[in-house]
């Protein structure tokens, strides 16, 4: 039995919207903890978005145009299309607004930063220590002496000890990071409900972009789900390290994916497996339009964040580029 483009949408939504909990997993396992790497984080935010501003400039807003010109004809529906377009990305700066009223010092200080764990580079700047059961052969002693304590700098390691059978405990030394385990879980919670907000146009842009195309709708959820992985590592870290429980740490991630099938759901109910040409315009342009405001206001800003250096970014991007324009042609000439 084969599924028709809405049904299609709904499972691609589900399994973008999931990924969240694919990086969440990280806190089950004490080795990817050591690896989880900032670069790596920054390159696969570049490349979702530049998957996803490709295909919102190149082919999703075409769509909306097309769409318009049978009620509109071909001049109104450029201006239909751009409308709609714009309206988009207010509708996501109200967004924005919301989250920063939920939380008005979210982007106040650097402490904010739900990846403040997250190592610069793999294996450096993060200095892990895996102790091996009760203390058994070979494992390192670790007892700073006096003259370690006053010369070490605050900010030199973040140092994790892992016991056996004991959840993962971290001694972050940086001055500006959060000094209560209520303040680490706050911004764990506030970071999934954030991500959740923004993750309810993400599932709505797949669900239709899978209405008109599968192809398309299958492309913005691997973007989608590339992101979504470290998106859900970034809520689990500061509620594992504030509470040391993995399970509720993966719970609160997994459900900031949640918002994506209700977004997906949104779209069924507006548009349903018939689509009205208006409508359709209308929806496609906005969801263009909100993830290019993802993309200039979240993706890239967080992606330099972690790399100012710009080793990776705009390579990343132009990666990401690539792969949808490479995967749209193929979908012409395939």
């Amino acid at each position: 039995m084969s599924l028709s483009n809405a049904q299609l949408g709904f499972i691609l939504v589900l399994c973008a919207g999931s990924a969240t909990g694919l990086g969440a997993a990280v806190v089950f396992s004490e080795r990817l903890v050591k690896l989880a790497s900032k670069q790596v984080l920054a390159a696969a935010l570049a490349v979702s978005a530049g998957v996803m501003l490709y295909v919102s400039f190149i082919e999703i807003f075409v769509k909306s145009q097309m769409a318009f010109e049978a009620p509109f004809g071909a001049s109104d529906a450029y201006l239909s299309a751009t409308a709609s377009l714009f309206a988009g990305m207010l509708f996501m700066a109200g967004v924005d607004a919301l989250v920063h009223k939920l939380d008005p010092n979210r982007d106040a200080c650097h402490s904010a930063d739900p990846c403040q764990f997250i190592a610069s580079e793999v294996d450096e700047s993060l200095a892990v220590v895996v102790d091996k059961p009760h203390g058994g052969p070979g494992a390192p002693d670790r007892s700073p002496t006096a003259s370690q304590t006053d010369s070490a700098s605050p900010t030199d390691t973040v140092d994790v000890s892992i016991e056996a059978g004991d959840p993962l405990r971290l001694i972050n030394k940086d001055k500006d990071a959060p000094d209560s385990s209520q303040q680490l879980e706050r911004m764990g919670l506030l970071t999934a409900l954030a991500i959740g907000l923004h993750n309810f146009p993400e599932g709505l842009a797949t669900f239709v972009g899978t209405l008109d195309s599968p192809a398309v709708g299958g492309a913005l959820a691997v973007a989608i789900a590339i992101h979504n992985i470290p998106e859900g590592l970034c809520v689990a870290m500061p509620i594992y390290f504030s509470t040391g429980s993995r399970w509720k740490a993966f719970r609160w991630a997994l459900l900031s994916g949640v918002s994506e099938p209700i977004g997906a759901g949104l779209g069924w109910l507006v548009l349903g497996d018939t689509v009205n040409e208006v409508a359709y315009g209308i929806v496609f342009g906005m969801v263009g339009g909100m993830m290019v405001a993802i993309c200039l206001h979240e993706l890239i800003p967080t992606a330099h964040r972690y790399d100012p250096n710009d080793k990776i970014v705009t390579k990343a991007i132009a990666a990401g580029m690539l792969v949808m324009a490479a995967s749209l042609c193929l979908f012409v000439y395939g």
